[in-house]
């Protein structure tokens, strides 16, 4: 059965998204989805053990040998990948029970369910295939699924942000078959690692940089990259919460790798970042982001998209520890991905209760919520306390990478990197205190209605499970700062 460890972790939940739709009843798809994301998280932890004591696992499908046949390839780049995917979808299913029933019509339930593990499959699929066009055909099949996931939220504008999404992650996708179909032309093959060889022997083609250039704006577009994000705020803003708690932490992140799959592995770093110089067009675009993005968050009014613009910040940081091209910059972008699904898987979880409760979540409609839902805001006050970078939390732990990165390189520009690193981390503290002080220093509007209790423990204790990791992680980074380590040189080509 381990064997089929890499097929299963894309089979098992291709088959559980179609159960969940048939069987038409809400708790029951519930629990088929809870026990497909933790058989996930299960295969993705046993998977990791393997490819470490071992190294890269190959997979034939249906016994046709690559180049030929699909592969399924799992190193530590994806492995590590996988863990966060399928963590924060064990995370988020027990979560959404109380929160899918309250947002969404229960008629519609065992569909959303449905639709979140064919998401699911997807970002899997994405992540552990060796092909490049199974790339493209499971990315459709998580971005479809996204579109129909976003759709459902209760406010009418969640369909023009789902149409939005729909229209800017097809031109992502186009641009990437384009790039796809380029390569294909010039060397015969889809198989990554028979693409690496072969587009190496080709030598100074204009079809691939043209293809390059394809697949950068493609994938650039699909993980929200500045000026490219503009679907990512409303996404974020109106779709049911504990979508954007699984998109917010998944999505992009599976996007960061497949800009890492292609322009490290399939491409090479040399070509792209020597010939092609990627780190020219990246940089600039990085700290744009990390800057512009930070300072528009401090102005936003509703907290969801306050941390949608975060979110965008974010993806720059990650970005800008890959355009170093060194191995401490790529491993600081690596530790990124882990540490910013769990920074804002658990934010966005910490709205979906005080949505639960309050039905909103602008700025003013917290006020005063720290003495009704205390749990509830000590969780926001500690997640914030990571996306800020404090000691002792993951966010600091990536930040720490980063300046370390820069301080690595020749030149006094990177020291003015430094400084906007932790300009923006001040930055940070401006929009978290924002809410702090209304949830703790402002007095509560006049209640209507029944009286405003603290969350239940079903959303509670999986908020509290990823806030608890942010700490954890950040006193103990020696797991995850030595996985991405390896994981960046194996990319870079440096031995272990």
């Amino acid at each position: 059965m381990t064997v089929h460890l890499p097929v299963l972790q894309v089979v098992i939940p291709l088959l559980a998204a179609p159960l969940c739709a048939l069987v038409r009843h809400g708790r029951i798809a519930w629990g088929i989805a809870l026990a497909t994301s933790w058989a996930s998280f299960w295969i993705a932890v046993q998977l990791l053990r393997r490819v470490q004591a071992e190294g890269p696992i190959s997979y034939a499908l249906g016994g046709w040998a690559a180049p030929i046949g699909i592969e399924y390839r799992i190193d530590l780049v994806n492995a590590f990948v996988l863990i966060i995917v399928t963590a924060i979808g064990a995370v988020v299913i027990p979560y959404a029970l109380k929160s899918v029933e309250q947002e969404i019509d229960a008629a519609k339930i065992p569909l959303f369910y449905a639709a979140f593990i064919l998401c699911l499959t997807g970002l899997l699929g994405i992540t552990v295939t060796g092909d490049v066009f199974n790339v493209f055909v499971f990315l459709e099949v998580s971005s479809l699924s996204a579109y129909a996931l976003i759709g459902l939220g209760q406010d009418r504008r969640a369909l023009t942000a789902a149409y939005q999404y729909l229209i800017l992650g097809s031109i992502g996708a186009t641009f990437i078959v384009i790039g796809i179909g380029m390569m294909y032309v010039m060397t015969g093959t889809l198989n990554m690692m028979d693409l690496s060889v072969l587009l190496a022997e080709l030598g100074p083609n204009r079809t691939i940089a043209v293809a390059f250039g394809f697949l950068t704006v493609g994938i650039s577009l699909k993980l929200a990259l500045f000026p490219l994000h503009s679907w990512l705020p409303n996404a974020y803003t109106y779709a049911p919460s504990a979508v954007t708690a699984f998109i917010a932490s998944t999505a992009t992140k599976v996007a960061v790798y497949m800009l890492l799959r292609f322009f490290f592995t399939v491409f090479g770093w040399a070509f792209s970042f020597d010939v092609m110089q990627l780190d020219l067009v990246l940089l600039p675009l990085a700290l744009i982001a990390i800057f512009s993005m930070s300072l528009v968050a401090i102005f936003q009014t509703n907290v969801k998209r306050m941390l949608a613009y975060s979110s965008v910040a974010q993806i720059g940081y990650i970005i800008l520890g890959i355009s170093m091209a060194s191995v401490t910059g790529l491993t600081a972008g690596i530790l990124h991905l882990f540490n910013h699904a769990m920074i804002k898987g658990a934010l966005f979880m910490v709205l979906g209760c005080v949505m639960y409760r309050v039905g909103s979540v602008e700025i003013e409609a917290m006020r005063g919520l720290a003495k009704k839902m205390p749990w509830t805001m000590a969780a926001f006050v500690a997640g914030g306390f990571s996306l800020i970078g404090l000691p002792f939390t993951v966010g600091f732990i990536s930040k720490w990478y980063l300046i370390l990165g820069a301080l690595e390189r020749d030149g006094w520009q990177w020291w003015l990197v430094v400084g906007l690193v932790l300009t923006t981390s001040l930055m940070a503290v401006v929009y978290i205190w924002r809410v702090v002080e209304a949830a703790y220093f402002q007095d509560a509007p006049d209640e209507v209605g029944e009286p405003i209790r603290e969350a239940p423990l079903a959303m509670l204790i999986p908020t509290w499970t990823l806030i608890l990791a942010n700490f954890y992680f950040g006193i103990d980074a020696t797991f995850t700062s030595e996985v991405a380590g390896s994981a960046a040189r194996a990319l870079m080509g440096i031995a272990p």
